[in-house]
């Protein structure tokens, strides 16, 4: 599998998890609350996705460079405000400073840990 269509798949499955953790953080795991789920997972994901292939995090180099992990967090910086403000959209409510904060924070280091893990498998995988 070409190494862009890892980290496309991998992000989208990371935010996906990164979701569903944070309405677990919550006590809000049952099924009733998929559409609320989606209501953050999409944002961030388009979010995301608009803003990594301008930082280079869809380039094979930003993986088994650790040099360029700080990418991850900048692009987030623009992302979650983004994502907050489709989602209070969505909600038809405000885009909390704090949430968007706090999505931007955990979805920076949920992708910086996915990163890492994809750069250490890929070290080991390769000799």
């Amino acid at each position: 599998m070409p190494m862009k269509t890892r980290l496309i798949l991998g992000d989208m499955l990371a935010i996906a998890i990164l979701t569903i953790i944070g309405f677990a953080s919550h006590g809000e795991t049952n099924p009733s609350f998929i559409p609320r789920m989606g209501t953050t997972f999409f944002p961030v994901l388009v979010g995301w996705f608009l803003l990594a292939p301008w930082f280079g995090l869809l380039d094979p180099a930003s993986v088994t460079e650790a040099r360029l992990l700080w990418r991850i967090p900048l692009a987030m910086l623009f992302a979650a405000p983004f994502a907050a403000i489709i989602r209070a959209a969505l909600l038809g409510s405000s885009a909390a400073p704090l949430f968007t904060a706090i999505i931007g924070c955990s979805f920076a280091l949920g992708m910086m840990l996915w990163r890492v893990a994809l750069c250490v498998g890929l070290r080991r995988w390769s000799g």
